[in-house]
């Protein structure tokens, strides 16, 4: 194996950058992809770009104090299967991730110190960062890493990690998809793991940092709660679902941080204006994320700061592609063709974001490409109904939450305009709790999806054959091996033609209806010091200080 700072495909990408091929942000988030380091990579890019890539100097984080945050209170007892990120911002205080995407999409070393990885990107090797111990004072080891990579991928675990992994570490074996070699997950020694792929795929450093791939305790057996062993730097002393999650700071911490004492995440239930409430009241510091319609009651509050991103978060109307009526092609494209997208934007987010294009890949993604845009015909959409045995229409039922109100907002925009094309849609409003227990069963159900800093991994966790997140049941070979090859693809322009391709299937036979893109924004008392808005709403409490 090369070494990575010498490698053909380190090179490529700077001849790459250095004709215009790509842009800086593509060779920042490749580059370190591949190994080369966040430094070495920004000021690469920025000789290229005749920029300097000067970090801001961090002023000084004050030390103690309590910060409440609002933010649902979930049940946290397995990480390798959450499906939410409000459960990982508890746990992920406690245990840690081998890689860490920043906000500015690139990704760097965390439990694991470095990798290299080959030409041919089959073989990954990741050292891990000695000297870091468990809370209970045992080294942590690459022994821990493979045991947690193996649970993550085990079938019996049912985590979303498969989705992610599938196409480069399983086989399908028995109707079951399994590790496709004995040595696909290798224990090369005690500061050592290697990845020996079946398909060359570059993104492994980012599925790393999915936020299911939690590093926890073997000794644990897989289950977390209070007491909890971890590596991280605080420890979780009181979890009730629902009500409140207590975390106090370690002192024996690897890394920087933290500075704060305790962190409490409440739970103030569905209703907005609740947190509008204990904010302009100080009960709370900060919350998870507002809701589009609170944004001018939020900026109107002297004492807060509100935090904005355009991000790849988004909602989807998504059919069981195996369920009548969803089971013909015909139908899910007419459900598509009913839709404005834009004056969905408008009605469901304030027009904040981009109107969705019924793909699942965002215009944030590097990857994406750029298609003449689906616009609404609602005389096409009647005619496939028509051509689908369904020419006086069809009559279904979808399932929202209540809350977030935007979710609602849009749903209802969309069957109002489903009308035109006699498609008859009745609602079912569910309280959140009930419709995260059914969210794969419905046959028709709109759920909210988060940022993925790649579409590749949106569209393998939830649209991949079989995978755990795969709520539609959609199955297409044709997509599954384009998928499979677009992940192992370096070449910005061949990735791009795939990627292509990949749209193309959605919008033409997917299973899912997207009326937009959304911007995500968050509050926090003016205190609060170090706070950096991810684009996934992920929370390092560790960075974080309170002035008195």
């Amino acid at each position: 194996m090369s070494e990575t700072k010498e490698s053909s495909n380190i090179l490529k990408l700077k001849e790459q950058l250095a004709d215009g091929k790509i842009e800086r942000r593509e060779f920042l988030r490749y580059s370190t992809l591949l190994g080369l380091s966040a430094g070495a990579a920004y000021a690469f890019a920025g000789k290229v770009g005749g920029l300097p890539f000067a970090s801001p100097a961090q002023a000084a984080i004050p030390k103690g104090g309590t910060i409440r945050i609002s933010m649902r209170v979930l049940d946290v007892k397995d990480p390798h299967t959450f499906s939410w990120v409000q459960d990982s911002n508890v746990t992920r205080q406690v245990c840690e991730y081998l890689t860490k995407t920043g906000t500015d999409n690139v990704t760097r070393p965390y439990l694991a110190e470095s990798w290299t990885v080959s030409d041919d990107l089959l073989t990954w090797d990741f050292k891990m960062r000695q000297g870091v111990k468990w809370h209970s004072g045992r080294e942590f080891t690459a022994e821990d890493a493979v045991w947690n990579l193996k649970r993550m991928l085990d079938p019996a675990t049912g985590s979303s990690v498969v989705g992610l992994m599938q196409g480069y570490l399983m086989k399908e074996e028995d109707g079951k998809s399994v590790l496709w070699d004995a040595n696909a997950i290798e224990l090369v020694d005690s500061h050592t793991l290697r990845l020996n792929l079946k398909e060359a795929q570059v993104a492994v450093p980012e599925h790393l940092f999915h936020y299911p791939a939690l590093i926890l305790d073997p000794e644990g057996g897989g289950t977390f709660g209070v007491g909890s062993n971890g590596t991280g730097p605080f420890e979780l002393v009181e979890h009730e679902i629902g009500v409140k999650s207590v975390l106090k700071a370690r002192s024996d911490y690897w890394g920087d941080g933290p500075y704060l004492d305790t962190v409490e995440f409440i739970d103030l239930g569905d209703d907005p204006s609740a947190a509008i409430n204990a904010l302009a009241s100080k009960q709370v510091d900060g919350i998870f994320e507002g809701d589009v319609s609170q944004i001018d009651a939020f900026k109107a509050i002297p004492h807060l700061e509100v935090y904005q991103a355009v991000t790849a978060q988004t909602g989807v109307a998504r059919m069981h592609s195996d369920v009548k009526p969803f089971d013909d092609p015909k139908v899910r494209k007419a459900m598509r063709l009913a839709i404005d997208t834009p004056r969905c934007l408008e009605l469901g987010h304030r027009g904040l974001g981009a109107p969705g294009e019924h793909h699942h890949v965002s215009p944030v993604h590097p990857d994406y490409a750029k298609l003449e845009f689906m616009k609404r015909d609602v005389e096409a959409a009647k005619k496939l109904l028509a051509d689908a045995g369904y020419p006086d229409g069809i009559d279904v039922e979808i399932a929202v939450k209540k809350d977030p109100a935007w979710e609602l907002i849009a749903v209802q925009a969309m069957v109002e305009q489903w009308k035109d094309a006699n498609i008859r849609v009745a609602i079912n409003v569910m309280p959140s709790a009930q419709y995260w227990d059914i969210w794969t069963k419905v046959p028709f159900g709109f759920t909210n999806w988060t940022h993925r800093p790649l579409g590749f991994m949106v569209l393998g966790l939830a649209y991949r054959t079989g995978v755990p997140w795969n709520e539609s049941n959609y199955s297409n070979p044709e997509f599954d091996a384009l998928l499979t090859q677009a992940e192992g693809v370096l070449d910005v322009e061949k990735r791009r033609d795939l990627m292509a391709q990949l749209e193309t299937i959605m919008q033409e036979d997917g299973p899912i209806v997207q009326p937009l893109w959304r911007s995500v924004f968050v509050a926090y008392d003016k205190k609060v010091k170090g706070f950096k808005m991810h684009p996934t709403l992920y929370l390092f409490m560790n960075e974080i200080g309170m002035e008195a």
